[in-house]
């Protein structure tokens, strides 16, 4: 019986497709006790689920909780990953719940949904039903930025690398724990990056196991937000519960890189069905044991691979093979009622299914004719290994119990352990031979393996240098045509960028010629641009220029500027400053205590760092600019007398003069 908490549930009063929210009775199975809910809504349930943390939810119904395959799928999501949701009536072919619990020796009212949903919880401690799958046995994890980084501002691109770079390194993290799950368990996984400024944008990965497995969580950080999910089947797969005993059992295998696995029940229910990439033989072997004794070990094709062969080996089982090819119509029509997830799981499936097929109608004569008190499955083993129905029957029908009364002599009691000892030794000696016999059988595989191989080689050595000659070369031809056509079209982007720039270089030097000209005609005047009224900007000029006594500047951006930035222009001995917008009037009174003109507004025609100005023009705004500043002489002093006089008189109000 399955320990842990085990819920039942029955509907009460409703149903899971009306517009009401239907009701439930509850029976919770802990520990031998019975404990029951009665009419409670379906988030009351999930409440108490995820308090308790159930092995199993049994259900006779899986529909009576939901309503279709989405919401099922919805309310799976909400279960702990630990929960299964159980129908203990079977999977795709039910059988009743009143039968299935006088199977079981016991008995309730079909029409008390409290007894009923005690039923289910029963039979599923039993390991009665099938687990409900709606999920694939593939994971997936998303990493990617917890937020939308917006327009942003200055700083934005400083706050991008942050937060790329915690994907970054949040998925190494993750990649790393998955390297060591797949190399400790050999689940194995793939990954896509999407790389952004600093780190990755996203970064996913699938990882070929069930989510309940996988060691990674979801979670979420101010810059990081780690999703995982499982994929969905496209439809729903039942997954018999592991019930107590080893079951006999028919096995399909599809052999290769990728091992598909099929394992059914002597009724033709499916147990097992997986493709596992990279699995060694000994662990088929353990695998196909856990769900039972294989009476027989089948395959799609004929004659049997050697893979399977040696599966077939380890159990001793009988060889199960279709006598010839099935076609692919075939495979799918047979396994299409199952689901399969892939070609392998396919020929794995319909190789179990065939076998189970042509020993269906045997099966059906031994139910008939076995008595009832006996192990049918037992019966069916012994006939599948040759045994008719009656030799079978005869086999496992206990004989009578015979007394034998206990001899105490000392010499007759170290006979029969002399006896024992020798009976035990043939044993070890017939198992032996066994083991021998079927090794060599496995050397003679390997070699007759390796000469095929061998021929495989030479021949595909043959066909390689055939290959070579012509096409070879062609392809080498092809590569050199291409390498020298993306060069070709390179250089032809490269005359087209300096065409273009030599374009401009010419209007410029036409544009500085007519400057020169009209210097030398008397025409304008030179004129130093200076982007800014900065330090550093005056200093680059400086440099590249040169700044002498009587040079004519023009600031671009006059704004940023006071006295100490104006005394370095001061210094230099410049002849006026001109400026196209107003100056703080800090620096602009430094310039008129020192005699030097500002001047706003005046034209002047521009090539890059170099202007000129027409004589006429200058003469008039410094003429200008003089009398201004001859007016603001007078004012400051007039400014400078009225002061004075306040303060005289100031001095005699207070008797000091």
């Amino acid at each position: 019986m399955q320990n842990g908490v085990i819920y039942g549930i029955d509907i009460a009063k409703g149903s899971s497709r009306a517009q009401e929210a239907p009701r439930y009775a509850v029976a919770v199975l802990e520990e031998g006790e019975v404990t029951h809910y009665s009419m409670l809504r379906r988030h009351k349930i999930l409440r108490m689920v995820q308090k308790d943390r159930p092995v199993y939810i049994a259900v006779d119904n899986i529909y009576e909780l939901a309503a279709d395959k989405r919401d099922l799928i919805h309310f799976l999501d909400q279960l702990p990953e630990s929960t299964k949701l159980v129908q203990v009536t079977g999977g795709i072919h039910q059988r009743p719940l009143t039968r299935l619990a006088r199977e079981h020796h016991f008995t309730f009212n079909q029409f008390n949904p409290n007894e009923e949903a005690e039923a289910c919880a029963v039979l599923a401690s039993l390991g009665v039903g099938c687990e409900v799958s709606l999920f694939e046995d593939l994971t997936k994890i998303k990493v990617s930025r917890a937020r939308s980084l917006g327009r942003g501002g200055w700083s934005q691109n400083r706050y991008r690398r942050k937060v790329h770079g915690a994907v970054k390194e949040r998925s190494r993290e993750i990649e790393s724990i998955l390297r060591k799950f797949s190399l400790s368990t050999g689940f194995d996984y793939t990954s896509k990056v999407t790389e952004g400024f600093g780190g990755y944008v996203r970064a996913e990965y699938t990882v070929n196991a069930r989510r309940d497995r996988v060691p990674v969580k979801p979670s979420s950080s101010a810059d990081v937000q780690v999703t995982v999910k499982s994929v969905e089947r496209d439809k729903i797969k039942y997954l018999p519960l592991k019930t107590k005993g080893r079951k006999y059992t028919i096995v399909g295998i599809d052999p290769g890189t990728t091992v598909g696995i099929a394992i059914l029940s002597f009724e033709g229910e499916l147990l097992f069905l997986q493709s596992i990439r990279g699995i060694s033989h000994d662990e088929v072997v353990k695998l196909i044991a856990e769900y039972g004794k294989p009476a027989v070990i089948a395959t799609d094709v004929f004659p049997i691979p050697s893979a399977v062969e040696k599966v077939r080996r380890s159990f001793s089982a009988v060889v199960g093979t279709p006598g010839g090819e099935i076609r692919a119509e075939e495979k799918i029509a047979l396994a299409r009622p199952f689901g399969y997830s892939n070609d392998h799981e396919r020929d794995a499936l319909a190789a179990a299914l065939t076998t189970y097929k042509n020993y269906k109608n045997v099966f059906s004569r031994i139910e008939k004719r076995a008595p009832k008190h006996l192990d049918v499955d037992k019966v069916k083993f012994h006939v599948i290994r040759g045994a008719s129905i009656e030799e079978a029957i005869e086999k496992i029908t206990p004989s009578p119990i015979v007394r034998k009364e206990v001899r105490s002599e000392p010499e007759k009691e170290e006979g029969a352990n002399v006896n024992e000892l020798v009976r035990k030794l043939r044993e070890e000696v017939s198992q032996k031979n066994s083991q021998i016999k079927q090794l060599k059988d496995y050397v003679a595989e390997l070699k007759y393996e390796s000469g095929q191989k061998e021929r495989t080689i030479e021949s595909l050595e043959m066909r390689i240098k055939k290959i070579r000659g012509a096409d070879y070369l062609k392809v080498r031809k092809d590569k050199e045509i291409g390498i020298r056509d993306r060069e070709i079209e390179r250089l032809r982007k490269e005359i087209r960028k300096v065409s273009k720039s030599l374009k401009k270089q010419r209007m410029q030097t036409r544009r500085i010629k007519q400057i020169h000209k009209k210097e030398m005609k008397g025409e304008g005047l030179p004129v130093k641009i200076i982007s800014s009224f900065a330090k550093e900007a005056i200093q680059h000029t400086k440099d590249t220029y040169g700044l002498k006594k009587g040079d004519l500047v023009y600031l671009e951006d006059p704004s940023g500027g006071g006295p100490i930035t104006a005394s370095i222009l001061v210094e230099s001995g410049v002849r006026a400053v001109i400026i196209s917008e107003d100056m703080p009037y800090a620096a602009l009174e430094q310039f008129y205590d020192s005699g030097i003109p500002v001047l706003k507004g005046l034209k002047l025609q521009r090539v890059d760092d170099f202007a000129t100005v027409g004589p006429d023009a200058l003469d008039r705004a410094v003429f200008e600019w003089e009398e201004e500043a001859r007016q603001r002489r007078k004012e400051k002093e007039h400014e400078q007398f009225k002061s004075m006089l306040d303060e005289y008189r100031s001095e005699r109000r207070r008797g000091l003069v």
